[in-house]
């Protein structure tokens, strides 16, 4: 009898070692080999399989045996991964910290649902310890509002096309305006959420910096209050449509405005930290250290980054 089960343990492991490098396992052929049945390798293989299946809530993959005539026999499947690494979400959870983007309650939630329904099992404890001091010591923003249920409206308004209609808190004098809108795009920049969208109202539009602005306004979703997604709809045709990648490269401080072509030199410590601030500079020249700089830019906020660099930088154009 021990003969027997030492034969079969040894014969699961090698289908199993085997099929782990891809080979297809043909179940005659291994009955043959093995001097066992067909149905003793179905056995094995099913065996196999429901080892998989256990395993998946550890390891996040999701292994299975499948038959393939054309094939010749049995090979495994890898679907996907269904959980990130400890790493990624360790990555992310102090991403989000850092953000501070949510209220305290709701940042707790999600990074909670995070390490525990995504992380693998023998990773909980070590992302769970490596957060909580911070976790402990978030500080939430000041308007202390929940907004994702707003923001998910929103973003059903934006993909369908409705008109966005809502009464709107400004942050320049704090008065209430109401405001129908075409929405575009949401985006996040530097602690808060925002809604690009267009104003058809040319009343509106004339008190604007530039009235024929080809781009969008910009709202914070915070700031968003006794919104209705309406039944109408509006169409932008698709010449026209809103590039929100492109538009991204070009508002890096949520100002409305003009879009400009700016030009200056830098003598800060790193010149990789103004390249990524500003995903459209390109470096036209260098000398002793000096580097000169153009970049593309919408609104009236690169000036105050350009005074934030005190003498570090001189505009040029």
């Amino acid at each position: 009898m021990a003969n027997d089960y030492n034969d079969k343990v040894s014969r699961v492991l090698s289908l199993y070692q085997r099929l782990m490098e891809g080979e297809v396992v043909d179940k005659e052929a291994e009955a043959a080999r093995y001097g066992v049945s067909a149905r003793s390798i179905q056995r094995d293989i099913c065996a196999i399989n429901i080892f998989f299946e256990q395993e998946t809530e550890k390891s996040g993959v999701i292994n299975s045996i499948e038959y393939d005539k054309k094939r010749g026999g049995h090979y495994l499947s890898q679907i996907y991964r269904t959980r990130l690494t400890n790493s990624e979400i360790l990555a992310i959870c102090k991403i989000l910290l850092d953000s501070r983007a949510f209220t305290r309650e709701r940042m707790e939630h999600i990074l909670d649902i995070l390490v525990d329904r995504c992380t693998p099992a023998e990773g909980k404890a070590i992302v769970q310890d490596l957060i909580k001091n911070e976790e402990f010591h978030y500080i939430e923003l000041t308007h202390k509002s929940e907004f994702v249920d707003k923001m998910w409206d929103i973003g059903q308004a934006i993909r369908n096309c409705n008109y966005l209609e809502f009464e709107y808190r400004r942050s320049t004098d704090n008065e209430v305006v109401k405001r129908k809108v075409k929405p575009v795009a949401i985006m996040f920049s530097e602690f808060y959420f925002y809604l690009t969208a267009f104003i058809d109202d040319e009343k509106v539009r004339a008190n604007f910096q530039v009235i024929n602005d080809a781009f969008p306004t910009i709202y914070r979703i915070d700031r968003i209050a006794g919104y209705k997604v309406l039944d109408e709809h509006f169409k932008i045709p698709y010449s026209d449509r809103f590039e929100e990648g492109e538009f991204r490269k070009r508002v890096q401080f949520m100002y409305g405005g003009r879009l400009k072509k700016i030009r200056f030199r830098y003598k800060g410590g790193s010149i990789e930290a103004v390249l990524d601030r500003l995903p459209t500079a390109k470096i036209l020249g260098e000398k002793d250290g000096v580097y000169t700089v153009s970049a593309e830019v919408f609104g009236e906020g690169i000036n105050v980054w350009l005074r934030s660099q005190g003498e570090n930088v001189e505009v040029v154009e």
